[in-house]
């Protein structure tokens, strides 16, 4: 593992976020092509439940998520070895949960949203019943995914399969994303400082950073230091965009925002603004020095930890 230390967010630039983009591009084609794969449309039934799910997969997510696994896989030196199939079963399992927890999340019995991503949500086209089956249905496949032989191009490992798919199963689970969900429910301890939030957001949304990160240098075949040093990557990157992501919601013109956007937790509302946009950069220069042992092969990585700070949605 090459070291190739980096001197903070200081030193990107345009460039950068073309060649960020340009890199996001080719891995999201590659993993759009993977959940097609992995989700292929039934003969005959059931044709409906399946157009469920597939509304909510091919939605027009970032696949910030599954581009993780694959930049991660790179990072490590896996596609030196190894061909892409080799990690695109976990990108497209990470993918499954998160788009499951966006089709739950958006029920009434939740968040009751009625638009995402400028789209009716699921519930509002197939009903609040098939939406729920629809969730089901990807949180199963999620796992399917991961535990597909014939998904990984003559390269599965059985044990690093059973791995990846344990380590799914905790970032997703009630210790990790579900109990993040539950805090966001209001059912657990008050979320009443920076600190609860900030555990908060680490369960329900740096739990699949951290995965995702985590699980690409595992089917990279790297070691357990350079696995730890992504999975702490990555867990502090998914904290740095939720702050952002607050930061932005929060300079939205209020009559663009949720009419209880007021009730929810956010770092500007608990913290301030300013030192909100002072954490996140934080953040993100701590998920710059968890790369510091890796080469070139993990710039994508590096760039996106300065993007996180600087985008603008």
């Amino acid at each position: 593992m090459t070291t190739s230390p980096s001197s903070g967010l200081a030193e990107f630039g345009p460039d950068d976020e073309r060649l960020l983009k340009a890199y996001l591009g080719e891995r999201r084609h590659l993993v759009d092509e993977a959940l097609r794969r992995a989700l292929p449309v039934p003969e005959r039934w059931p044709k409906t439940l399946h157009e469920s799910m597939a509304y909510s997969l091919f939605g027009g997510g970032k696949r910030i998520r599954p581009v993780l696994v694959l930049a991660a896989f790179e990072a490590v030196g896996g596609t030196s070895d190894l061909p892409w199939d080799a990690a695109l079963p976990a990108a497209c399992g990470v993918e499954m949960i998160h788009t499951y927890s966006l089709v739950h999340d958006d029920l009434p019995a939740m968040d009751d949203d009625d638009e995402r991503r400028g789209q009716p949500t699921n519930h509002k086209v197939y009903g609040e019943g098939l939406a729920v089956l629809a969730g089901d249905g990807l949180l199963t496949e999620a796992f399917g995914a991961v535990l597909d032989p014939d998904a990984y191009g003559g390269t599965a490992d059985f044990a690093l399969m059973a791995k990846v798919a344990r380590g799914l199963s905790r970032a997703a689970g009630w210790l990790g994303m579900v109990g993040g969900q539950s805090l966001d429910l209001g059912m657990e301890t008050p979320v009443d400082s920076h600190e609860q939030l900030a555990f908060l957001h680490r369960r329900k949304t740096g739990e699949l950073f951290r995965f995702s990160c985590w699980a690409g240098a595992v089917l990279g075949r790297a070691n357990e230091a350079a696995c730890a040093a992504m999975g702490e990557y990555g867990e502090t990157l998914g904290l740095a965009f939720q702050v952002v992501d607050d930061v932005l919601d929060e300079l939205q013109d209020t009559t663009e925002r949720a009419d209880d956007a007021a009730e929810t937790p956010s770092f500007p509302a608990l913290i301030g603004l300013d030192a909100s946009r002072t954490l996140a950069s934080d953040l993100a220069e701590r998920a710059l020095r968890s790369l510091d042992g890796f080469g070139p092969e993990a710039d994508p990585l590096r760039r996106l930890a300065w993007f996180t700070v600087h985008r603008d949605h």
